[in-house]
């Protein structure tokens, strides 16, 4: 019986499942890792960590279900987005890796808005600091011998690609997020890799995310004990990937993925771009689809944030805080603890609580997280209206969908119907795995990306709903009254050389 592997290479760890050929979890394995924030507004991490979380993973696998790793036939490769992985002529990282959440490279982001400003309907969305063409302006203006050294521009889960089969290579999802894919034609933009220095030479290949990449390479097929002919698929990009293994790849199928950050996607048959409203236009990891996306940078990540500061467990704060619910808080919290993209692009954003008191426990500081993250969400959904595309429901996957409490606050922040499935918070591995067996034989996505199996349906409660609207209007004028202070005072403070 054929099995597929799945790695999802992530902020804050390696995810790695195998799955049967009737799509039944066998084993899966996390490893953790670190990010490097040498100066403000940056955000790091060394290539090789991944490379060897990923060989734990593989270790913990193999242990787990020895038999079941002896018949992989495929593995697929997920990972967070926009990271910049720069290459020497040997296939060496030049340096440690820019992440999606660095924002060193807001300049240089608006530059390439007020010089180019055609090309965001062509790549599918305004540029900000996050995406990769800005990292690489601020490489050519501040570390430009480190620039004249760059072979190949890779993204995060293309490094892993590189150490499995020797390939520099991507697909259209993650290569949709670096500012440099001409979205419509699933092509890279000539144009818009001029405007940062580049050309075609220092591109990866483009594939589908559902196509074959190579084979693992013989050295590691032996030493792991694996089949000789394992095929590497295209694989995705975090957000299409968690799409992918959910099933959300016809029109119209719309998701939350409350990860380390936050996403809410809908998936189009054509491509639609609407750059004017920070929503993210990008080619689907499948052939023939986009989707339309709200991007934040903020998500389960503040939850563990919160949780490392209160030396507390996250399950026992959420349990507190559902005890002790009563209703929309009296606090709010701007979750922006690493600036925010959607609907804001604003790298100097921070995270605040307001309206503290002597009275203040606790569970209220977490119940405040969990609806400002939820806030954020209503800010999305207001971008994609703005963009004519309108929710009727949406999945819930990542991490922060182990918890129905959160979900219940999302259902009536959002006055939306959420849908939990059951595995939801695999969702990335688990596309990735998907992809890798559509690579290894050829079968149509519609046929194996189905629906999981649903856990329940959170449907909004109507005097919930209306108790949170004017509390989701209270957090949008608190970050407009803070928003000239954020660059004020981040802007003014002496470690903020981004140089």
């Amino acid at each position: 019986m054929p099995h597929y592997l799945g790695i999802d290479v992530g902020t804050s760890a390696v995810k790695a499942l195998i799955v049967d050929e009737h799509q039944t979890l066998m084993a899966e394995a996390d490893v953790p890792l670190e990010i490097s924030r040498p100066r403000n507004l940056w955000s790091e991490q060394d290539p090789e960590s991944w490379w060897l979380a990923v060989q734990g993973a593989i270790d913990q696998l193999r242990d787990q279900a020895p038999a079941a790793f002896a018949r992989i036939r495929g593995i697929g490769l997920s990972g967070q987005m926009h990271g910049a992985v720069l290459l020497d002529a040997h296939d060496e990282p030049l340096r440690p890796a820019i992440l999606w959440n660095d924002g060193r490279s807001f300049q240089e982001a608006e530059d390439l808005g007020k010089q180019h400003p055609h090309l965001s309907g062509i790549v599918g969305v305004l540029p900000m600091a996050g995406f990769t063409a800005p990292k690489l302006l601020w490489l050519a203006r501040h570390e430009p011998e480190t620039f004249r050294s760059v072979r190949k521009v890779l993204l995060p889960k293309d490094y892993i690609r590189l150490k499995l089969t020797g390939a520099c290579a991507t697909e259209m999802s993650d290569a949709a997020g670096t500012w440099w894919l001409d979205e419509a034609a699933r092509d890279w933009s000539d144009e818009a890799l001029a405007a940062t220095g580049l050309d075609r030479a220092h591109m990866p290949d483009l594939i589908e995310g559902s196509a074959p990449s190579g084979i693992l390479r013989a050295t590691l097929a032996a030493d792991w004990g694996m089949r000789n002919d394992v095929v590497v698929a295209g694989g995705a990009g975090d957000a299409a990937a968690g799409a992918v293994g959910l099933g959300a790849i016809e029109e119209g199928a719309a998701f939350i993925s409350l990860g380390t950050s936050g996403q809410l996607f809908v998936t189009t048959r054509q491509y639609r771009p609407a750059p004017e409203t920070l929503i993210h236009s990008f080619c689907h990891a499948l052939p023939d689809r986009w989707f339309q996306m709200a991007a934040m940078l903020n998500g389960a990540s503040c939850l563990a944030w919160a949780a490392g500061l209160l030396k507390a467990d996250i399950a026992h704060l959420l349990r507190q805080a559902e005890s002790a619910y009563e209703g929309p808080s009296s606090l709010l919290f701007l979750p922006y603890l690493a600036g925010e993209r959607t609907p804001h692009n604003d790298p100097y954003a921070r995270g605040v609580f307001f309206g503290l008191s002597p009275e203040t426990q606790q569970a209220d500081l977490i119940q405040a997280i969990l609806e400002g993250v939820a806030f954020t969400f209503a800010d999305a959904k207001a971008c994609l209206e703005q963009a004519s595309t309108p929710l009727s429901y949406a999945g819930l996957i990542g991490g922060g969908s182990r918890s129905a409490f959160w979900a219940r606050i999302l259902a009536n922040v959002l006055n939306l119907p959420l849908v939990r499935y059951k595995g939801s918070d695999k969702g990335p591995a688990f596309g990735a795995a998907r992809l890798a067996r559509l690579a290894a034989t050829g079968e149509t996505p519609e046929t194996l990306c189905s629906t999981p199996a649903v856990l329940e349906v959170i449907e909004p409660d109507p005097r919930l709903v209306e108790l949170y609207r004017p509390r989701i209007e209270n957090f949008r004028r608190l970050y407009s009254a803070l928003r000239p202070e954020f660059r004020h005072i981040l802007g003014g403070w002496k470690g903020t050389d981004v140089s």
